[in-house]
């Protein structure tokens, strides 16, 4: 396996004064996703649960939805021009009757809030590929729960703690407890190793429960809470107008900026137990 972090010797500057000394880093290296043998995609990442990675990507782009799809996922040996295993390419073989999407395949997800067009298409892609309802699952998380969701999250950031680099992805429970923890240098490879660790254990759909991302909650990590039937996405950051639509849409509760108490919930207001905290009036968008 690839390693997770790498030594580097830096020169450190503070406080005008100035002295050498060794960091730790997040390593970063391509991973090749095949197909039943086909080159699928290529996605940087931070080595380590990659079958997890690759098995939540096929999840968010609405190819498989159960570990039963899987027939295999393994590494390719003779990567490189001597034959050696770079542990960054590896394949995985479907199910008889399990669709193979083309090998030039072309994610309709990466789009931008800019063009109302591409969000338009964007929203229609997802909510004709999407295999689970998000909007019937009828959990609710109480506002403790939810405010001390970040603090659990951190604190099982292991290599987080080393390297200062890295993105989190956390599955918890409507009491807090926490499922899954991923960590990976991308946001959405974070989600991805999440969700394929759930597709892994016949965990789909994730019903009842919340997904909390360590960054903004974009469009694409939208779609990854609805592919894997998530009906909370959590952010400590701000969210995408675009996310926010997806959200609407489909049902999924979005809540952005979690940060100690503070929190803003953007849908999916049912979901939040507010216990005695009391709602202000709504200002009217300038």
């Amino acid at each position: 396996m690839g390693r997770v972090t790498v030594k580097e010797k830096v020169l450190r500057i503070r406080d005008g004064a100035v002295g050498g000394r060794v960091d730790t880093l997040v390593v970063e290296e391509p991973l090749e996703i095949r197909l039943n043998g086909r080159p699928l995609t290529i996605t940087m990442r931070t080595p380590g649960h990659d079958f997890d990675l690759a098995a939540g990507f096929l999840v968010g782009e609405g190819v498989i939805t159960k570990a039963a799809d899987i027939v295999s996922i393994r590494y390719c040996a003779g990567a490189t021009q001597d034959g050696s295993n770079t542990y960054n390419v590896l394949d995985v073989a479907l199910a008889p009757g399990v669709a193979v999407p083309e090998a030039t395949l072309e994610r309709n997800f990466y789009t931008t809030s800019s063009c109302g067009l591409c969000g338009k298409a964007s929203l229609d892609a997802v909510r004709s590929t999407a295999h689970f309802s998000v909007a019937e699952d009828q959990v609710r998380f109480p506002v403790a729960t939810l405010a001390a969701l970040p603090d659990r999250l951190r604190e099982a950031q292991r290599v987080f703690d080393r390297t200062g680099g890295l993105h989190a992805a956390g599955l918890f429970t409507p009491d807090g407890e926490m499922l899954a923890i991923r960590e990976d240098v991308g946001r959405h490879n974070a989600v991805d190793k999440l969700v394929g660790w759930a597709v892994r254990e016949d965990r789909l759909p994730l019903r009842e429960t919340a997904l909390l991302v360590s960054g903004r909650a974009s469009f694409e990590l939208a779609q990854k809470a609805v592919m894997a039937g998530i009906p909370l996405l959590a952010a400590v950051s701000a969210p995408s107008s675009l996310a926010v639509d997806l959200a609407a849409e489909t049902g999924l509760a979005l809540v952005g900026f979690l940060r100690g108490s503070s929190m803003n919930v953007y849908t999916g207001r049912q979901r939040v137990i507010l216990e005695t905290a009391s709602p202000t009036p709504m200002a009217a968008p300038g």
